[in-house]
C-alpha cells in the first residue's frame, strides 16, 4: 500500500509503502497481511544490504500489534497463529521489471496476457515517467530521439543490474525469488522473502524451500537476472526495437558484471597494483578451494586480512590452523549431504527411470534424481573418512592456493617503496570490503524468538550491529570478540563466530 511519494529539498524521491496492511484488490483473495517472524527478517537484511553498500530498499519501521493470523510455518500441515505485522518500506521507487509486463500480449503456451495489452498510451506515460524522473542525464543527452532514449535507459537498467548482482556474490547473498517482479527499475536488492548469506561456500546453494528444481541457486543469481533482463526487452515493445534491446544486453551485461565482481574480488584479496591476467583464475581457485573445503564464506574472506604475507613468516602455519578451523567439520558435511529421499523411493524413481524415460521426463525429476545420487556418493566416502583425515586434506588445498595468493602479492608489491605502508594500506582496503558481519540465518532467528517472545532487545542489537559490518580496527588480523548473548531457546550468540551445528538444519520461510 503506497502512502506516498516525498521529494526532499535535496531532489530526492522516496516513496513510502507499507507491507503487510491486509487484503487489496491485487491479493488473489489472500488476507495480506504480514507476520512478525518475516517483518523481522526484512527489517534486518534491507538495513544490513545498505551498510554492506548495496543498492537497496530500506526499512523505515516495523510496528506489530495483537492482532494474529493462521500460518503453516514450514507448510506440513501444522498452522498456527502468529502475530501480525507491518513493514515500512522505502525507496526512490518500487517500480519493477514486471511493471511492464502488464501489457503483454497473450502467451503462446498458456494463452494468458497482460491485464493492460494493447494500451500502448500506458506504457509510453510509465516509460516517460521512468526516464524522466530516474534518469534524468539520459533524457537531457537524447530528447530528441526516443529510440536512442529508451536504448540508453535499458543499457544503463543492464549495467546497474550487473553490478547488483555482482555485489550479492561478492558478499555471499542469495535471494531466492528472483523473478521479473522482483528486479528493481533503478538496480535496488527488492522483496526480502526468501533469503540468506552463504554459511558454508556451496555454490548450489539454494535459500527457497520450494524451489526444488534450483533455479534460484546462488551461482545461477546472474544467469537469472540477465534472463529478466531479457523478459523486460520483450516487454518495452515497440518502444524499444528487440533487435536493439538484445544487442544492448549482449554487449553490457556479462562485461559489466565480470569487470565489477573481479574488481571487488581484487579489494577483497587486498591487490592493491595493477590488474593481471591471473587475477580471475586466482579468485575461481579461491572459491573452489572453498568449495572443497566447505569453508565459511565471510569468515574466510575475513580471515585473508591477517595473511603474513612475509615470505618466511613463522606465523603461516597459526594461519593455516585459522583457516581450516573456518571449513566444515566432518559432522557438519554429514548433515549436508544426508539423503533426502528414502532408499526405497530412489530405487523406484530410478527403476522408472529405466522403464519408462517418457514419464519419468515428464515427472520433472531427472535433475533431483542426480542431486540424490551425488549425495549418497558423497555420504559415502564421508562415512570412510576420519576427522583427522578430513582435517589433512583441508591444510594441503589451503597451503596449495595460499602458495599461488603469496606469489600474487609478491608481483603486487614489485616497486612499492614502503613495504609496511603497503601492507597497512593492504589490510585497510580488505577490511573494507570483507564483512566481519552479515545477517546469518541463526542470527535472525535468535532475534525473531526472543521478539515473539515479547524481548525486542536482540533485534535491537542485531540492527546496531548490522551497521558497522566492516571491521576499521586494522591494526591487528585478529578478530575483536563483541560481547555474546544467549539466545531465545538459550543457544550463545556469536556474531562473528562460525555458525553452530544446530543453525544448519534451520528451515527459513
Amino acid at each position: 500500500m503506497y502512502l506516498g511519494e516525498v521529494c526532499t529539498p535535496a531532489g530526492e524521491r522516496w516513496e513510502l509503502q507499507l507491507k503487510g496492511t491486509g487484503p487489496t484488490p491485487f491479493s488473489r483473495q489472500a488476507d495480506g497481511r504480514k507476520v512478525l517472524r518475516s517483518s523481522i527478517r526484512e527489517f534486518l537484511c534491507s538495513e544490513a544490504m545498505f551498510h554492506l553498500g548495496i543498492p537497496t530498499t530500506r526499512a523505515g519501521a516495523c510496528v506489530t500489534s495483537e492482532s494474529t493470523v493462521v500460518r503453516d510455518v514450514f507448510y506440513d500441515g501444522n498452522p498456527k497463529y502468529e502475530q501480525c505485522t507491518v513493514v515500512l518500506r522505502i525507496a526512490p521507487t518500487f517500480i519493477r521489471f514486471g511493471s511492464f509486463e502488464i501489457f503483454k500480449s497473450a502467451d503462446a503456451h498458456t494463452g494468458r496476457a497482460g491485464p493492460s495489452v494493447g494500451r500502448d498510451d500506458i506504457r509510453v506515460q510509465l516509460l516517460d515517467y521512468v526516464i524522466d524522473s530516474f534518469y534524468p542525464e539520459i533524457q537531457a543527452a537524447h530528447a530528441g530521439d526516443r529510440v536512442q532514449r529508451n536504448e540508453a535507459f535499458f543499457r544503463e537498467v543492464t549495467r546497474r543490474t550487473a553490478r547488483m548482482v555482482a555485489e550479492w556474490q561478492c558478499v555471499g547473498f542469495c535471494h531466492g525469488v528472483l523473478n521479473t517482479d522482483n528486479m528493481s527499475i533503478v538496480g535496488l536488492t527488492l522483496d526480502y522473502g526468501p533469503f540468506g548469506f552463504l554459511d558454508r561456500y556451496d555454490p548450489d546453494h539454494v535459500c527457497n524451500a520450494s524451489d526444488g528444481a534450483g533455479r534460484y541457486a546462488f551461482s545461477r543469481q546472474p544467469e537469472v537476472c540477465r534472463w529478466n533482463l531479457q523478459k523486460l526487452a520483450e516487454a518495452l515493445q515497440p518502444e524499444l526495437p528487440l533487435a536493439l534491446a538484445e544487442a544492448a544486453l549482449a554487449e553490457e551485461f556479462d562485461a559489466e558484471f565480470r569487470r565489477h565482481r573481479l574488481q571487488k574480488m581484487r579489494r577483497k584479496l587486498g591487490l592493491l597494483g595493477a590488474p593481471q591476467e591471473e587475477d580471475a583464475a586466482l579468485v575461481a581457485q579461491l572459491l573452489d578451494t572453498m568449495h572443497l573445503t566447505g569453508a565459511d564464506f565471510t569468515n574466510t574472506f575475513y580471515s585473508l586480512s591477517s595473511f603474513p604475507v612475509e615470505p618466511e613468516s613463522p606465523d603461516l602455519e597459526e594461519f593455516l590452523a585459522v583457516l581450516t578451523a573456518q571449513c566444515a567439520s566432518l559432522e557438519e558435511l554429514r548433515l549436508a549431504f544426508r539423503p533426502q529421499m528414502d532408499p526405497r523411493q530412489l530405487s523406484m524413481m530410478l527403476m522408472l527411470a529405466q522403464s519408462n524415460p517418457q514419464l519419468f521426463a515428464l515427472m520433472g525429476t531427472r535433475a533431483n534424481i542426480t542431486r540424490e545420487l551425488e549425495r549418497v556418493e558423497q555420504q559415502a566416502r564421508l562415512e570412510q573418512l576420519s576427522p583427522a583425515e578430513l582435517q589433512s586434506r583441508n591444510r594441503e588445498h589451503w597451503a596449495g592456493w595460499l602458495q599461488q595468493y603469496r606469489a600474487r602479492l609478491d608481483k603486487d608489491m614489485e616497486g612499492v617503496g614502503d613495504a609496511a605502508a603497503w601492507r597497512a594500506e593492504r589490510v585497510r582496503v580488505m577490511r573494507a570490503n570483507n564483512p566481519k558481519y552479515v545477517l546469518r540465518n541463526y542470527i535472525a532467528q535468535n532475534a525473531i524468538q526472543a521478539a515473539e517472545a515479547g524481548d525486542f532487545s536482540e533485534v535491537r542489537r542485531v540492527l546496531k550491529l548490522l551497521e558497522t559490518p566492516y571491521d576499521s580496527d586494522s591494526d591487528s588480523g585478529a578478530a575483536r570478540e563483541p560481547e555474546e548473548p544467549e539466545g531465545a531457546a538459550g543457544r550463545r550468540l556469536s556474531y562473528s563466530s562460525k555458525p553452530p551445528l544446530w543453525a544448519a538444519e534451520l528451515c527459513v520461510t
